[in-house]
């Protein structure tokens, strides 16, 4: 057995993936370094693979967030397909030792990220063209949803106001007022207090450098009222 049949052996059972066609694998494990034409390298393979990473993910919460707003939905794609989370989960495969490269690059040692993570999307172009949507579906929802749960949760921790708006519009029917209590400052230099009321109840006021901040204070605190909150939420905000 030759040392590319070999290496393309181990890829499939690193991807528990079978592929009918093997060599769009080979391809997909081609870098340009190393390859007669650009023709034959894995670019065009990465181009497709971002595509289909990008769809899935966006289907993915589509279909299971529907508390997020379309901006928070952005940047928690943004966040999962980004060319370092891409990477990370090349590693964590084990991609990067099964490149094709050429004499400038060797496999010891840490790959630039922008290498890692174009594997990690040829190996989705070459399973979708292999075996379509689905089978690609599935090998990028095992790899990346551990990401995607740290991704929500980073936006969740950062947006206090999202969450104060899911509590209320699922439990209550009701969407959170926000107040201006008061403004201090010059016009260049402007603090504002603002606090929250959720039918009728009051909670207590926040002051921001900004409108959006104060907001952001004020929901912080009464998501604390309410008890929904950990003590990392709070600690974490104050040390900022």
């Amino acid at each position: 057995m030759d040392e590319q049949q070999e290496v393309i052996n181990q890829c499939q059972e690193l991807l528990d993936y079978q592929f009918s066609n093997i060599e769009i694998l080979a391809r997909a494990l081609t870098h340009s370094s190393v390859a007669h034409s650009r023709e034959d390298s894995n670019e065009r393979m990465e181009f497709l693979g971002d595509a289909v990473l990008a769809l899935v993910v966006c289907r993915e919460l589509y279909d299971h967030r529907d508390e997020l707003t379309e901006g928070e939905m952005t940047k928690v794609k943004s966040s999962v397909v980004s060319r370092s989370t891409c990477a990370i989960v090349a590693e964590e495969i084990g991609l990067c030792d099964q490149l094709f490269l050429g004499k400038g690059m060797s496999k010891r040692g840490q790959l630039p990220v922008s290498v890692a993570a174009a594997v990690f999307e040829s190996i989705i172009g070459a399973i979708y063209l292999d075996g379509g949507l689905e089978p690609a579906r599935d090998f990028i929802l095992h790899h990346i949803n551990s990401h995607m749960d740290e991704a929500l949760a980073n936006e969740h921790q950062q947006n206090f106001k999202s969450l104060l708006q899911q509590y209320a519009q699922r439990r209550l029917g009701l969407t959170p007022d926000y107040h201006l209590l008061d403004e201090k400052g010059p016009d260049h230099s402007k603090c504002f207090e603002v606090a929250v009321a959720i039918e009728g109840r009051h909670f207590p006021s926040a002051w921001g450098m900004t409108k959006k901040q104060a907001e952001q204070g004020a929901a912080q605190l009464a998501l604390a009222e309410l008890g929904l909150l950990e003590d990392d939420d709070l600690s974490q905000d104050e040390a900022e």
